[in-house]
């Protein structure tokens, strides 16, 4: 175990190179920040140039390939880190220096523990990209496939181990001073770091998210998911089908190629959506460098480390909320976030309702360009404080992909509307998941697994209650009691003469 001493060091370390880009200004000014949280962050920039403007992105980059993935998950929680800084970290680059070829070889030969030309045909040396946890390739295998070769860096699951055990003791101390960092959770955000990172450092848990959500998208035929090469893929090398395609940061080369840039962008809305409402399962990292535009038309997705998963009921309630906010009617949405749990009960549903009014209705006037899902969730979170509303990790996740997913629409078409792009699918989704049709098809199903139970309650009745006649049941076996003898020595004493006569009678009998 790490001692604290080691832990205070690291983030000394760390914090001052926070300092320096001027990453701790919202902390200090922050009044719901804990004071001796303030005080450190006082410390640390003490005889530091700060800059005027803080760069949250570029601090996290300059400590090292574990603060930059902690960096992309603070990105999701703009109600701990403040609207600025969260997005100024949703353009968290994670593009590093890449590794010599030699090194990449030697870790894929001794994942695969055979030579690398056993797989490959040819292998580009100069990687596609490299990142804080792995880089790619472009290679060919021996029977002719183009396709991509991601490895991971030798070395980063130790730095990772280490950096996490820090952030975890760090996020415990904050989350034990109490008040609003309790009600914050930092804890569940390294947990949440945590596990994404578990993902991301086992590369067939990234295959099967893959599989898994091409799975779940085969009813959008306008997304395309990569196919997985399962014969060369393994915990540090995954590989997967090479794409063609123009990525949809590219607006002047899409439609240089003959794209509708405005299709492109509902088509991206509307993948999102299935994966979200409709499959409660979602690329989380959903941002221009991850999308590309196919030659026919489809969006395709690389990059499945950081994904998403919503339960059912949690996906009723988030789609009876969307079209709540989309039509107003801010009364159901408030009773759904106390049905829900969201907002403590001895709050008022009114008075919330009346608050989630106040955000949306001066949205309700403005052109459709000038909506944003992005502003509507800043103004969410600035309520949640007022009514003791804990976080939750996976509507947050979901949340920044949405602010996420609207950011690269609007790179497609200036005017698009993720509300009224929405309005038709979500509207779809809660006639088929809440309508009358789904209500008897649940109660069908509730009462055939009922039906299917019967024959093994019926067996558990008989064997509690016997048929009458036949033979009687065995009575329990008496409790032994235990005779406390004495002392210790009388123990002794007892032991000794029960293992004598247990002798005696042997030597009688033989």
């Amino acid at each position: 175990m790490t001692a604290p001493a080691i832990h205070l060091w690291r983030l000394r370390k760390w914090g001052r190179i926070l300092a320096r880009h001027g990453a701790l200004m919202g902390i200090e000014r922050d009044p719901n920040t804990p004071r001796p949280v303030r005080r450190l962050a006082r410390i640390l920039r003490f005889g530091a140039r700060i800059p005027e403007v803080p760069r949250y992105a570029d601090a996290f980059q300059a400590i090292g390939p574990a603060a930059i993935k902690l960096g992309q998950t603070l990105a999701t929680r703009p109600d701990l880190v403040g609207e600025a800084a969260a997005s100024n970290l949703l353009r968290l680059q994670d593009a590093l220096p890449p590794l010599p070829f030699a090194v990449i070889r030697e870790r894929i030969e001794s994942s695969y523990g055979r030579p690398l030309e056993t797989f490959f045909a040819s292998i580009d040396e100069i990687p596609v990209g490299a990142a804080s946890i792995a880089q790619v390739h472009r290679a060919v295998t021996t029977d002719g496939r183009q396709v991509a070769v991601k490895v991971l860096r030798p070395g980063i699951e130790a730095e990772f181990a280490k950096a996490i055990e820090t952030y975890e003791w760090a996020a415990a101390q904050v989350e034990g001073m109490g008040g609003e960092a309790s009600r914050l959770r930092p804890r569940l955000v390294i947990e949440t770091f945590k596990r994404w990172t578990a993902r991301e450092l086992d590369l067939r848990r990234e295959a099967a998210s893959a599989s898994e959500l091409a799975e779940g998208m085969t009813a959008e035929p306008d997304f395309y998911v990569p196919e997985i090469d399962w014969q060369r893929t393994t915990g540090k090398v995954l590989t997967l089908e090479w794409l063609d395609g123009i990525k949809l940061s590219d607006r002047a080369a899409l439609i240089a190629a003959g794209h509708d840039t405005t299709a492109l962008a509902g088509k991206l809305i509307r993948a999102f959506l299935r994966q979200a409402i409709a499959e409660g399962f979602f690329h989380a990292d959903m941002h221009q460098g991850n999308l590309f535009a196919l030659p026919d038309g489809r969006i395709a997705a690389i990059d499945f480390g950081i994904m998403g998963r919503i339960d059912r009921r949690a996906r009723v309630w988030l789609a009876e909320i969307l079209y709540g906010l989309i039509t107003g009617n801010y009364k159901r949405v408030a009773e759904i976030h106390f049905e829900a749990g969201y907002v403590p009960p001895h709050h008022n549903v009114a008075e919330f309702a009346t608050a989630l009014r106040a955000v949306g209705e001066p949205m309700r006037g403005l052109p459709v360009k000038d909506m944003s899902v992005g502003a509507m969730l800043d103004g969410l979170f600035n309520i949640t404080r007022d009514f003791d509303m804990q976080t939750q990790p996976h509507l947050l996740l979901l949340q920044k992909t949405m602010v996420m997913v609207e950011g690269v629409a609007r790179g497609l078409d200036p005017d698009i509307n993720l509300w009224e792009t929405s309005a038709p699918f979500v509207r779809e989704w809660i006639r088929t998941e809440l309508g009358p049709e789904a209500a008897v098809a649940d109660r069908i199903i509730t009462d055939l697994r009922t039906l299917a139970r019967l024959p093994q309650l019926i067996r558990n009745i008989e064997l509690r209650y016997p048929t009458p006649g036949g033979a009687p049941p065995a009575p329990p076996l008496r409790e032994i009691e235990v005779v406390r003898v004495g002392g210790g020595w009388r123990y002794a004493a007892v032991a000794f003469a029960a293992a004598a006569a247990g002798a005696a009678a042997t030597w009688l009998v033989f």
